[in-house]
């Protein structure tokens, strides 16, 4: 129940005296211990970036994405190109720290900052990087340069509604899951209903210890294996927070 009314003694939303808009996220790259996000750029990204989602033989990882399969390194090439240096979506590569190849994408877009609202899509992990420690660190990256940078309010993650791993990853981040909006796309000749997610900047600083504990060489065995999940740790934190 909000505690706020006008002189209409109508209920309203929470004053934001001191709110003056967040700022654009542009094509800053970022650097963690495990992986870059750096700006996607056709000449440097491209032949890397197709030689590992080619790994996944059966196109899969296209499935929920507007764009793809690319046959061909030229086509691949050619869409960089095109999505590059977009400010209405920059698109980031994520760089392996282990391979220190080009082995996924992603962006920011939607991106209101007189709103404080900013959302992570255009996800596409090829199979060397996906469940590693570089692939949540660079969901980290991303979600820290929106926060403690860049100064939003909320982060949105959005999905077909279908696409059952994106809806679990958007759990295992941290997201908490907003509704369904039904029929909300057209995308491959199929109708989309959208799952849409969001984290807040009020819930950040208990995300932002988690993903850090997890993230922490401490926090992996000799063989690679992780000591605490982050689900665990996100979940024990907001127990506590």
């Amino acid at each position: 129940m909000t505690r706020y009314f006008n002189e209409h003694g109508q209920p309203i939303g929470a004053p934001l005296p001191d709110w003056r808009g967040a700022r654009n996220p542009g094509h800053t790259g970022m650097a963690g211990q495990y992986c870059r996000v750096e700006p996607l750029n056709a000449d440097r990204h491209a032949a890397d970036l197709f030689a590992a989602f080619r790994q996944d033989q059966a196109d899969a990882i296209w499935t929920y994405v507007p764009y793809g399969p690319f046959e061909t390194p030229e086509g691949l090439h050619a869409w960089v190109q095109t999505a590059s240096g977009v400010d209405a979506q920059p698109y980031f590569a994520v760089i392996n720290g282990g391979s220190g190849k080009a082995e996924g994408i992603a962006s920011f877009m939607r991106i209101q900052p007189a709103h404080g609202v900013i959302e992570v899509g255009g996800i596409t992990f090829a199979p060397p990087l996906q469940r590693t420690r570089a692939a949540t660190e660079a969901m980290y990256l991303m979600m820290a340069r929106v926060f403690n940078d860049l100064s939003y309010r909320r982060y949105e993650w959005k999905c077909d509604a279908l696409n059952a791993p994106s809806c679990r990853a958007a759990e295992r981040f941290g997201f908490t899951y907003d509704g369904l909006f039904r029929q909300a796309i057209v995308y491959k000749g199929r109708n989309r209903d959208t799952a849409w997610y969001s984290v807040l900047d009020g819930e950040w600083p208990m995300l932002e210890a988690a993903y850090q504990t997890w993230l922490d060489p401490a926090n992996f065995g000799a063989q690679g294996q992780q000591k605490q999940s982050l689900g665990t740790l996100i979940a024990a934190a907001r127990r506590t927070g």
